[in-house]
């Protein structure tokens, strides 16, 4: 369901994915400001910073880029941020997370999909949750998009993030690889189901030996979290 009556600030250099983004948004009932780049975005949003319920910022743009931005939005706000990029790198990734983005949407993509994004961060934004989720050794930390095992910070791209999440929410059941598809890529992905498997293999490497393990295979169906 949508949250109606919040004003979207989007910030492009290209004019035309400005409209076809406020095309859909507005048919969704939300209220659309645009920005034609970095410098011209920030002074929107300081001006009235508190009539903006979210920003969709590119990363290449003039001016200011996407990343000091975000940096210097950052500094004054925690408004949800999506970022737009042509970019697939793991890394690039990170460093949006880290700088503050709450989500990362690649070009060229589906507008069904970016409304999705929206209408998930300004839920949670109103429904915000207080407590971390914790499972064994693992704290998913949602609001600040961290993940720590036995204390230490691991750095996950954002769909490992999304994957582990899921799974830990949906502690001890198995789980196909059809609906971890439709559950962490969204109802317009038409990949493989082979996608899920690396993704798992990255994500177990990356949280090490003891909490990796809680992620176990059900074989030939997909699957479970568990802390044994």
């Amino acid at each position: 369901m949508t949250v109606k009556n919040e004003k979207i600030l989007i910030v492009d250099d290209e004019p035309k994915l400005r409209k076809l983004v406020k095309d859909f948004l507005v048919k969704e009932g939300y209220d659309i400001d645009e920005a034609g780049d970095g410098q011209e975005a920030l002074d929107k949003f300081l001006k009235n910073k508190e009539k903006y319920s979210l920003i969709i910022l590119d990363v290449m743009m003039p001016k200011l880029d996407g990343w000091e931005t975000l940096e210097a939005i950052r500094e004054v706000s925690e408004v949800p941020i999506i970022m737009l990029t042509a970019r697939g790198e793991e890394s690039d990734e990170v460093k949006g997370f880290k700088a503050g983005a709450n989500d990362y949407v690649q070009k060229p993509f589906s507008p069904r999909i970016l409304i999705a994004r929206i209408n998930a961060l300004l839920r949670r934004k109103h429904t915000e949750k207080e407590k971390d989720l914790v499972k064994g050794i693992i704290r998913v930390d949602e609001m600040a998009h961290q993940v720590f095992v036995d204390g230490k910070e691991v750095e996950l791209s954002f769909k490992e993030f999304e994957l582990l999440t899921y799974l830990m929410e949906n502690d001890g059941i198995a789980l196909t690889r059809e609906k971890l598809l439709s559950g962490v890529w969204d109802y317009d992905y038409f990949g493989d189901s082979r996608t899920i498997d690396t993704h798992i293999k990255k994500l177990r490497a990356k949280l090490g030996d003891t909490a990796g393990e809680y992620i176990k295979t059900i074989w030939g169906m997909g699957y479970k979290f568990k802390v044994d």
